[in-house]
């Protein structure tokens, strides 16, 4: 798939008609028995000024079976998310009329369980954790590849299949009993110190969404934290390697993704 943001892309083939509306309701729906249609709340909007990048956006998730609306400032997002009450939002920060990072804080309070990634084209560490504080819960930079957006995607929406269910939280093949603060990965046991399980289990509760060093130093640590996050770090690794994966190279594969400059993700499978 093309990379998006980088240079401007075609039209796809009459998906979107904008005309003059300023939200754009493209007809195609989730095939029956479709990945997409067997979702709850998988509708997405995508927030995008930019028509070529919007076009973009539209027909490839249409065209993977998503209902999909567009809406082209944050005003008409705000309107959509109201109406549709999608799955996700995918919002531009950079918008005509409003603050991308105000639209995302407006979105979150309109819905607490919608999932909001941004696209920005700000490549200032300070923009994505701000927007992250305002309630994302992931980020993508541009400019980036249709195939890495997707799968980002079905990652967020599939998120209701990470489950409390019994004192059991499970992502993948990361089984944690909450209640006997047991851990298994793979079906083997693993022995965790303290402090590592409740990091592990603050990161299995919000997979799939990027997570700031601050937010968790004062969720898991203490809410009155202040100073170097280095303790995190070591205890990143700790799980890692407890995990049985390679440590001292954040480019292997990984559970747990490491976000530079802004934190971590526990990735969902």
């Amino acid at each position: 798939m093309p990379t998006v943001g980088s240079e401007r892309s075609p039209q796809d083939r009459g998906a979107v008609n904008d005309g003059q509306n300023r939200t754009v309701r493209p007809p195609v729906r989730a095939p029956a028995g479709s990945y997409a249609s067997a979702m709850t709340g998988s509708g997405i909007v995508v927030v995008e000024d930019d028509d070529a990048i919007g076009r973009a956006l539209v027909g490839t998730l249409t065209g993977q079976g998503f209902t999909t609306h567009w809406a082209h400032d944050g005003a008409s997002a705000l309107t959509l998310a109201d109406t549709e009450r999608p799955g996700l939002v995918l919002l531009d920060l950079g918008l005509p009329d409003l603050d991308g990072i105000e639209v995302c804080r407006r979105l979150r309070a309109l819905d607490p369980a919608v999932r909001i990634v941004i696209l920005t084209a700000r490549h200032d560490e300070v923009d994505v954790v701000l927007g992250l504080d305002a309630g994302a819960d992931d980020y993508v930079t541009k400019p980036f590849r249709l195939a890495e957006l997707l799968a980002r995607v079905r990652a967020h929406l599939r998120r209701s299949e990470t489950a409390d269910v019994g004192g059991h939280l499970v992502v993948g093949d990361v089984d944690i009993d909450t209640g006997a603060r047991r851990v298994r990965v793979d079906g083997a046991e693993i022995d965790l110190r303290a402090r590592e399980f409740d990091l592990l289990v603050f990161l299995a509760r919000n997979a799939g969404s990027a997570v700031t060093r601050e937010r968790i130093m004062t969720e898991v640590w203490d809410e009155h934290w202040f100073g170097s996050t280095k303790t995190l770090d070591m205890h990143i690794s700790a799980l890692r390697r407890k995990f049985g994966e390679t440590v001292g190279d954040d480019d292997a594969p990984s559970r747990i993704t490491t976000l530079r400059g802004v934190g971590y993700r526990f990735e969902l499978p």
